[in-house]
């Protein structure tokens, strides 16, 4: 069962310093503090890649963004993710110009370099005690 995501919920893979410098990103332009995050290593990590896997017969393993009842993967959740922020990062939607096709193509040739490029943590981000109630077990 996915969790409540009437609030949107962003999970990222937490061993991947992109990933937690996006989160970070999300952190400090999410102005109406909407967004709760959870690593994909998470209890709730797991339980919601459990439930994609039935849903859609395969588990993403970067970024996940539950909102409203949808998930939403790959540059999709990036996309969703930036149009939600206070900034210029809603200006990034422009790139649903793009087919999905070829944005997910670009997305997974990052994704699958990404610790090569950005490299690896041993273990995920601890969130400070201000950001505690903001991230998911």
């Amino acid at each position: 069962m996915l969790p409540d995501s009437e609030q949107p919920i962003l999970l990222f893979d937490g061993l991947c310093n992109l990933c937690n410098h996006f989160v970070q990103v999300v952190i400090k332009h999410d102005k109406q503090r909407m967004f709760r995050f959870a690593s994909l290593q998470s209890e709730t990590g797991l339980e919601v890649l459990r439930h994609i896997r039935r849903e859609m017969g395969f588990v993403p393993d970067s970024l996940v963004l539950l909102y409203k009842g949808k998930i939403y993967i790959k540059s999709d959740a990036a996309l969703k993710t930036a149009s939600k922020l206070k900034g210029v990062y809603p200006l990034l939607t422009i790139g649903y110009i793009l087919p999905r096709r070829l944005r997910d193509v670009i997305y997974d040739i990052v994704a699958k370099y990404r610790y090569k490029w950005f490299g690896k943590r041993n273990e995920c981000m601890i969130p400070t005690p201000e950001l505690q109630s903001r991230f998911l077990d």
